[in-house]
């Protein structure tokens, strides 16, 4: 991989920035949200090649003696079931892990918020969940008066009506699953009730994206907009940092609009002059200074907006998404003159999917997905009476990397049958066709009689990183599988069957 990014120096230009904020006036508190992905950041890597997923929480913990972490939630994204994508699992899950990993990196998890409140069966599950395994939890209501009553706001009927989360660390993380889920109302209401305490605190915003000091066009601005279609985020220039100080700074759509709200709701809260003239202002970002190789970042950044359109198109296919999202994601294929092809994984797809179709009638529902190897060399699977094409892909990658020749078989055909057997026989399955799960287990299970197999299996994370398409909508069971590897899989956006429970 080419790298274009210098991971190191972030953290260090981060890091600085951060406690230049807090030591401006020791003895404040520094309430920091966070935008964006605190562990896993998979669209940070994808689009700035060389940035480490998991830069932000590693930083946070050369601070941890002096920080805490409030995790936000959405109640309405808990009743929707909203997904976060890179792992496929929903908002309410997304929290748990989140907690375990902030753990794991020996971080102190103060307390989960729900925000918007609703009194629904969803959200009170949840919330009883978090409590019976001791998680300190809060619930905050619609903040009376927002955003226009600014006297309303900043009352006992605004943000004095929701509970003041007790803290005790100079530095309070303010992070959630995704975008939307209440971090900033969560910030300002603790700067309102820090105040009715006479406590001194201050407020400031972790951003990765979009970048500020790069070009309002460039690829991974336009990245940005292509990964948050369904929210209708739009970069555009901050206009109150261009005023403030006659400097170019991208910023988006959101934040542009908050900022004079959010202004005076400080100002009102502190009763001083707010020391930020602009969103910008507000923001610590100091991505734009590590970016070492500015081609790398346009191409990955390019790659990221033809794979936000692929999984957009799967998602209005599911009814995930609605069509204006759909629409909204070509544009910005359209504003770089971008093609589905230029991932070079799909052509081959397509292609050889079309060759079997076109050789004989028996192919004719044959679903094929490719993968680009380390190397760069393409390979290819197809689906058969014994297992999915992404198993068959994940078979044929790994031999070609163990320089076995591609007939060679890694499992005993006699194995494969006897898991057929138990799926439709014993468990009643209504398919035998083994999934890629399946075939792995198979795959690891062969491993301990067969040499070829062993040395296969240990092929398998070399996969991590490697493209690959499908021509029909990935399986959840396979595509997890794919994310489990590592592996970028994109698919067209057609069922592989008819059947709608099944399918």
């Amino acid at each position: 991989m080419k790298i274009g990014f210098d991971a190191d120096k972030y953290i260090e230009e981060q890091a600085k920035y951060i406690l230049e904020r807090i030591n401006s006036n020791e003895g404040e508190r520094l309430y920091l949200e966070f935008g964006g992905k605190l562990v896993h950041d998979k669209h940070a890597m994808r689009v700035l090649p060389g940035f480490d997923e998991n830069a932000k929480i590693k930083l946070l913990q050369r601070m941890k003696e002096h920080a805490e972490i409030i995790i936000c939630v959405y109640a309405g994204d808990i009743t929707t079931n909203k997904t976060r994508q890179d792992f496929g699992i929903t908002y309410d899950l997304e929290v748990l892990r989140l907690i375990d990993t902030f753990r794991k990196y020996q971080l102190r998890i103060n307390s989960v918020v729900v925000t918007r409140y609703q009194d629904e069966p969803a959200v009170n599950i949840f919330i009883n969940k978090l409590k019976r395994r001791g998680i300190k939890t809060y619930q905050h209501g619609y903040t009376k008066g927002y955003p226009t009553d600014v006297d309303t706001i900043v009352s006992d009927e605004g943000y004095g009506s929701n509970p003041y989360i007790e803290v005790t660390k100079p530095i309070v993380v303010v992070n959630g699953p995704g975008p939307g889920s209440g971090k900033l109302a969560t910030c300002l209401n603790q700067l309102y009730h820090e105040h009715k305490r006479h406590r001194k605190v201050r407020y400031a915003k972790f951003e990765t994206f979009p970048i500020w000091n790069i070009p309002l066009k460039h690829p991974v601005n336009i990245a940005y907009e292509a990964a948050t279609v369904d929210l209708r985020d739009v970069n555009m220039i901050d206009s109150f940092h261009l005023e403030a100080y006659n400097q170019m700074a991208v910023n988006y759509n959101r934040d542009l609009e908050v900022f004079p709200v959010v202004k005076r709701i400080i100002e009102k809260i502190t009763n001083e002059s707010s020391e930020y003239k602009s969103p910008t202002d507000m923001g610590v970002n100091r991505v734009g200074f590590c970016i070492t190789d500015d081609e790398v970042v346009r191409e990955a950044s390019c790659q990221e907006i033809i794979r936000r359109y692929l999984l957009s198109q799967c998602d209005y296919k599911k009814g995930i998404i609605d069509e204006d999202a759909l629409l909204r994601s070509k544009l910005l294929m359209d504003e770089l003159n971008l093609k589905v092809e230029d991932r070079t994984v799909v052509k081959p797809a397509k292609d050889y999917a079309e060759y079997k179709r076109n050789l004989d009638q028996k192919y004719e529902n044959v679903i094929v997905m490719a993968i680009e190897l380390p190397d760069g060399k393409i390979i290819t699977g197809r689906s058969s009476r014994r297992m999915v094409a992404g198993a068959a892909l994940i078979l044929n990658a790994i031999k070609d990397l163990s320089r076995f020749p591609d007939d060679m078989l890694l499992i005993s055909p006699e194995v494969l049958q006897t898991i057929q057997y138990l799926k439709t026989d014993i468990l009643h399955k209504e398919k035998s066709t083994l999934n890629c799960e399946e075939v792995l287990s198979a795959l690891t299970i062969s491993a301990t009689t067969n040499p070829s197999a062993k040395a296969a299996v240990e092929k398998l994370p070399m996969l991590k990183g490697c493209k690959a398409h499908c021509t029909a909508i990935l399986s959840d069971v396979d595509d997890q599988i794919f994310r489990d590897l590592g592996i970028d899989a994109t698919s067209e956006p057609e069922h592989s069957t008819n059947n709608l429970y099944l399918g």
